[in-house]
C-alpha cells in the first residue's frame, strides 16, 4: 500500500517531497501506464490531477503553458475550438501532460512528428532539494533529456510549455486497406507512409501459414474544411466526445482465449474494406476508439492482461517476422496488436522510440506467459531493440539496462539532482534506475 496524497501548491509539494523518507515519493497522473512507474509500495504517491489548469495560450505560435495534471482530453476539448491540436497523442486521451513527459509518449505520427517531448519547449521541475527549476534544452539539456521519458524519477513536473499543432478541423481524412501478410504490410508501409502524417496497422497475431501477419492498415491526415461533408463544415472544430458504454464486470476468466480471439480476428479482418480512400472520421474514431468504452479492460476478466511493446531497428525485419510467427505458433490471444514505423528518436536517455518497427500487444494472463515473454525479450535484445518502460511490468534490470545505452547516464543525472533517491517507484526499484 502507498500513502496517496493530493498535490497542493508548489510549496506544499516541496514539503511533501522533503518529508518523504524511507520508500520515497513519486508523482502520479491518471494511472494509464500498464506497468509500475507510478506505483510506490510503502512510500508516498502524489496525485497530480488537481493541478490541471491551462495557464496561458498563444494561438498564433501554438504555445501553451499548462499544469502537469491537465489531461490530453482537456487540452483537446478546450483548444481544438481555437484550431490547436495536441501534437502527439497515444491511443487514449486520458493521459496527463506530466505523464506524457515522463513516458515521452508517441502516437501514429511518430515518423513525422516524433514523440511528445520533441514539442516541449520547457518545463518547471520540482527537484529533491525543494527547488523549482525551469528546464529546457538550453538551460540544462542533460536534465531535460533525463526527464523526457525518465518515468518521473528526476522530480515532479509542475508546468509545461508545449507547442500545439494548428489544424483546420477536428476530423481526419483516412485511407484503409488490407494487407495479406506481414511482408505485404511492411512493404506497403515502407512505400507509402511518407504520404500520411498518421499511420498504424492492426495485425492478426493468430493467423498462420501464408496469412501470417495479415493486417488492416489505417492511415490519414488532418482534414481541411472543404474536405468535410457539408453538415460538418458549419462547425469544423467542434469536439464533444462521449463515452457511449460501460463494460460490465461480468467476464469470466479466460473468456479471451485462442478460440474467441481467433473468431474476433477473423471477423475484424473480413469486415475491413479491401481498400477505401478519403473516408472522413472524427478525432475520437481515428485516435481513441477505446475511450468510448469505459472500463474496457474488464473484457479480459479478473485475471487481467499484460501489455507488451517493443521496437526493433530497420534492417531487423527478420526478427519481427520471427516474433510474429512465434506469437502465431503459440496461439497468443492478442486482439489489440498494432504495428507502426518509428522515425528518428530523440536524445531522451530512457525515451522508447527509435527508428524501426514497433509492435504493441495486449495478452491475457495465462500460465507460462512469463517464460514466453522472457524469450521474446531475448529476441528483441539480440536484434538491438528495446521495450517500452511505460508498458512494461515484468522485465529485469539486466535486460532493460542492456536495451537502453543511456541508462547509466540517466543514473548519473539522478545522482546529481537526487543523490538520496527521494524519487522512487516500484519500477525504479525493479529496474535499478
Amino acid at each position: 500500500m502507498a500513502d496517496v496524497r493530493m498535490a497542493g501548491e508548489d510549496e506544499q509539494l516541496a514539503r511533501a517531497v522533503a518529508a518523504a523518507t524511507g520508500r520515497g515519493v513519486i508523482a502520479r497522473g491518471l494511472g494509464r501506464s500498464y506497468g509500475d512507474p507510478a506505483q510506490n509500495g510503502g512510500g508516498v504517491v502524489l496525485d497530480m490531477t488537481s493541478r490541471a489548469r491551462i495557464l496561458s495560450v498563444d494561438v498564433p505560435s501554438g504555445r501553451v503553458l499548462v499544469e502537469a495534471g491537465a489531461s490530453l482530453d482537456q487540452l483537446m476539448q478546450q483548444l481544438l475550438p481555437m484550431g490547436l491540436m495536441v501534437p502527439v497523442s497515444p491511443g487514449t486521451r486520458q493521459v496527463t501532460v506530466g505523464g506524457a513527459v515522463a513516458a515521452d509518449i508517441h502516437g501514429k505520427n511518430h515518423h513525422v512528428a516524433g514523440s511528445f517531448c520533441d514539442h516541449v519547449e520547457s518545463l518547471d521541475l520540482l527537484t529533491a532539494d525543494g527547488e523549482v527549476r525551469r528546464v529546457s534544452r538550453e538551460s540544462d539539456a542533460q536534465l531535460f533529456w533525463a526527464t523526457a521519458g525518465g518515468m518521473g524519477l528526476t522530480g515532479v513536473v509542475l508546468r509545461v510549455v508545449l507547442r500545439m499543432s494548428p489544424v483546420d478541423s477536428a476530423h481526419y481524412v483516412v485511407d484503409t486497406e488490407r494487407a495479406r501478410d506481414l511482408d505485404d504490410l511492411m512493404a506497403r508501409l515502407e512505400a507509402d507512409d511518407h504520404r500520411y502524417t498518421h499511420s498504424v496497422a492492426w495485425i492478426d497475431c493468430l493467423a498462420g501459414g501464408r496469412a501470417l501477419g495479415r493486417s488492416v492498415i489505417t492511415r490519414g491526415r488532418s482534414a481541411r474544411v472543404e474536405e468535410l461533408p457539408r453538415r460538418l463544415q458549419q462547425a469544423p472544430l467542434s469536439f464533444r466526445p462521449n463515452t457511449r458504454l460501460t463494460v460490465p464486470d461480468v467476464f469470466p476468466p479466460r473468456v479471451l482465449n485462442g478460440l474467441t480471439v481467433r473468431a474476433f480476428n477473423e471477423l475484424w479482418f473480413r469486415k475491413a474494406p479491401r481498400r477505401v480512400r478519403r473516408d472522413v472520421q472524427g478525432l475520437s474514431q481515428f485516435f481513441h476508439p477505446l475511450d468510448a468504452l469505459r472500463d474496457w479492460n474488464r473484457v479480459y476478466g479478473p485475471r487481467g492482461f499484460v501489455q507488451y511493446q517493443f521496437v526493433v531497428p530497420f534492417g531487423e525485419e527478420q526478427a519481427l517476422r520471427t516474433i510474429v510467427r512465434r506469437l502465431s505458433d503459440a496461439g497468443t490471444a492478442s486482439f489489440l496488436a498494432v504495428l507502426k514505423r518509428f522515425g528518428s528518436g530523440n536524445e531522451g536517455l530512457l525515451s522508447f522510440p527509435a527508428p524501426g518497427w514497433t509492435l504493441a500487444l495486449d495478452i491475457p494472463l495465462a500460465g507460462g506467459l512469463g517464460e514466453f515473454l522472457d524469450d521474446l525479450d531475448r529476441s528483441v535484445l539480440d536484434a538491438g531493440g528495446r521495450l517500452y518502460l511505460a508498458k512494461d511490468s515484468r522485465a529485469t534490470a539486466r535486460t532493460v539496462h542492456a536495451m537502453y545505452p543511456g541508462a547509466e547516464e540517466f543514473r548519473e543525472v539522478r545522482d546529481r539532482v537526487d543523490p538520496n533517491r527521494h524519487f522512487r517507484s516500484d519500477l525504479a526499484r525493479r529496474l535499478d534506475l
